[in-house]
């Protein structure tokens, strides 16, 4: 747990805000009280902001545990098949399946692995993002040579997800619209 005096990321916001979601889907959370936790975590600016929107669904937590260094070895407690997997919700775009490559791997793999499902779904959000562009770039001039330039970044930054999963590391597409959670 970071130091509670630390700002806070949009990610940890993001995550606070989906605890709070799932606790109203489950009933422990009335309307009125999620829309309030929901304005608190959205507008946290430190982790002891976020602390109290969470202690009363899963308990106390210590304020602070120092976190031990990170290490640039990939993760040993992801197994191969996994990294495997999740590679290949990038690759397939090599192979042209674009968007359904990436969807195959979320609702197959994805069910059973957190990793495939985190790099299938960023994936399948930068394809549909090209996808997007590839039908609205034309309709502009500059937009019509732009779309090789898209296509190609494309599968350059594939080819980095596909390699960046290999290595255990998380990987996020720049300029993706994140339609799909």
């Amino acid at each position: 747990m970071p130091h509670p005096q630390l700002r806070v990321t949009n990610q940890d916001r993001e995550q606070v805000v989906e605890h709070v979601k799932a606790a109203y889907a489950e009933g422990r959370l009335d309307k009125h009280e999620m829309d309030e936790r929901l304005d608190r975590a959205m507008t946290a600016r430190t982790h002891a902001d976020l602390m109290p929107i969470m202690n009363d669904l899963y308990g106390a937590r210590p304020a602070y545990v120092p976190r031990p260094p990170a290490s640039f070895a990939p993760n040993p407690a992801l197994e191969g098949g996994d990294r495997a997997g999740a590679a290949a919700a990038h690759l397939f775009a090599l192979a042209g399946f674009f968007v359904v490559g990436p969807l195959l791997m979320m609702v197959t793999a994805g069910r059973t692995s957190p990793y495939i499902r985190r790099h299938a779904v960023e994936a399948l959000n930068f394809h549909l993002t090209v996808l997007g562009a590839t039908i609205l770039l034309p309709f502009t001039v500059v937009g019509v040579v732009l779309v090789p330039v898209v296509w190609v970044l494309g599968l350059v930054l594939s080819v980095v997800g596909g390699v960046s999963a290999i290595a255990a590391t998380e990987f996020r597409y720049p300029l993706t619209v994140r339609l799909v959670k």
